[in-house]
């Protein structure tokens, strides 16, 4: 997978504000309140059940907040017109399925949609987007497969594709490595880690959210802590309180950074 370039951005600020967020008549958090700078990647980490995917939903305008308020650049997400919103905020779920009907390059067409009327999608400009995106998540000759032919992982990148041509200034992911094998992991998380955008990713790997976001968002017990550095928001007090699991950091032998190591704490008997 490709990298787009780096720089300093003027949009996707994103704040939380004093949300409260519920599914149905059940509060899952309260009182989260942060600020995301744009051009940040931010991980939001927590056990299951701990309201990851809510908060996404929320942050994306899916979801309705119970309480309080999402700001993008100053703009309250709820408030927006849905093309306005589209054009905003992108979330790729992890579990949404693309019909199986429709093609590869159907499906990541559709992120154009905010910006064009219905039959402009087959102009070349257009159709040179649908696949430059294809080719930035490695897949390459992918536009005419039927979606009813791919694997897991292979939607998985169909649907990062399809937010990669909405080109928001903020793009939200609700476990982006879920089906990918080790390789792709690597590579999609490089590769967000380098749009020029504002990145928010749920990731259930805590090695993998310490190496690749710029501060973390760990969720316990309906309250959200404030994003913090890896080093600080997955501490081994913070991890052995939030999982259960012993946390060190160790030096690669051949990089020389550090790493997250987990174990379990039976491991220590």
């Amino acid at each position: 997978m490709s990298s787009a370039a780096t720089g300093p951005l003027e949009h996707g600020e994103l704040h939380a504000r004093h949300l409260a967020c519920a599914i149905g008549r059940r509060t899952v958090l309260t009182d989260v309140d942060f600020s995301i700078e744009p051009g940040e990647t931010v991980g939001i980490v927590g056990p299951n059940g701990s309201g990851k995917t809510t908060l996404l939903r929320t942050l994306s305008g899916v979801h309705r907040p119970s309480a309080g308020g999402v700001l993008v650049d100053d703009q309250n997400v709820h408030e927006l017109r849905p093309r306005r919103r589209a054009a905003t905020v992108a979330l790729v779920a992890q579990d949404e399925i693309p019909p199986d009907d429709m093609l590869v390059g159907e499906v990541v067409a559709l992120g154009l949609t905010p910006y064009l009327p219905p039959w402009g999608l087959g102009a070349p400009r257009e159709q040179h987007r649908v696949t430059q995106a294809l080719a930035s998540v490695d897949l390459h000759d992918f536009a005419g497969r039927p979606v009813r032919q791919l694997s897991g992982g292979e939607r998985q990148r169909v649907l990062l594709a399809r937010a990669l041509v909405q080109d928001t200034p903020v793009l939200l992911l609700d476990e982006p490595t879920n089906h990918l094998d080790v390789t792709h992991q690597l590579d999609l998380l490089t590769l967000v880690r380098g749009l020029r955008r504002t990145v928010v990713a749920a990731l259930h790997d805590l090695s993998l959210a310490d190496r690749y976001c710029d501060r973390i968002i760990v969720l316990h017990k309906g309250r959200a802590r404030p994003p913090a550095p890896p080093t600080e928001a997955l501490s081994p007090a913070v991890v052995a309180e939030v999982f259960g699991v012993d946390a060190s950091r160790v030096r690669h032998p051949v990089t020389g950074e550090d790493h997250l190591l987990i174990t379990p704490r039976e491991a220590r008997r």
